[in-house]
């Protein structure tokens, strides 16, 4: 296939392209970009197309592979890495409130409150909200599945009630 043969079966393509790249992003700014970099790609690669193959197919796939791999760059760059020394904030939301005064001092009654629970309910919920599994808790304290469950559920009730003009 000659250079001006390919670079017309990729014009004819662009209003397809583009319905595909709205269908992926949802919005029309990004759906004009990634057709850019489909276009811009695809020309950059003419030499890489194998005649007898599905041209359309080939284009398509180029475009869901840029938007694949910007969507993983985006995910990437929104981790967020908690510098803290003990790794408190990285299980908080990220408008958990702590920049406030108000909010660490929540913060502070809450975690109060949990200390001031008897080591029975204590320490399966910090576990819990650490980020242990019901049965992981179950084997570590020696104590049926059931048992964690209900201590878990009636500590967490206990905060409600305590807390419950914060609402």
């Amino acid at each position: 296939m000659g250079t001006q043969e390919f670079q017309n079966k990729l014009m004819s393509l662009q209003s397809n392209l583009l319905n595909f790249a709205y269908m992926l992003t949802s919005n029309r700014d990004n759906a004009y970009d990634l057709l850019q970099d489909t276009t811009l790609k695809a020309l950059d690669n003419e030499s890489k197309y194998v005649d007898n193959t599905n041209f359309k197919g080939w284009v398509f796939t180029i475009m869901r592979n840029i938007f694949i791999n910007n969507y993983r760059r985006v995910a990437r760059s929104a981790t967020v890495i908690d510098q803290t020394e003990d790794l408190y904030h990285l299980n908080l939301s990220q408008d958990s409130g702590l920049e406030t005064p108000e909010g660490s001092f929540g913060a502070n009654e809450i975690t109060d409150a949990i200390n001031a629970f008897p080591d029975e309910y204590r320490i399966p919920f910090s576990m819990h909200v650490a980020g242990y599994k019901y049965n992981e808790i179950a084997e570590k304290m020696n104590l049926p599945l059931g048992t964690i469950k209900s201590r878990i559920f009636f500590a967490r009730k206990k905060l409600q009630t305590q807390f419950a003009d914060y609402r």
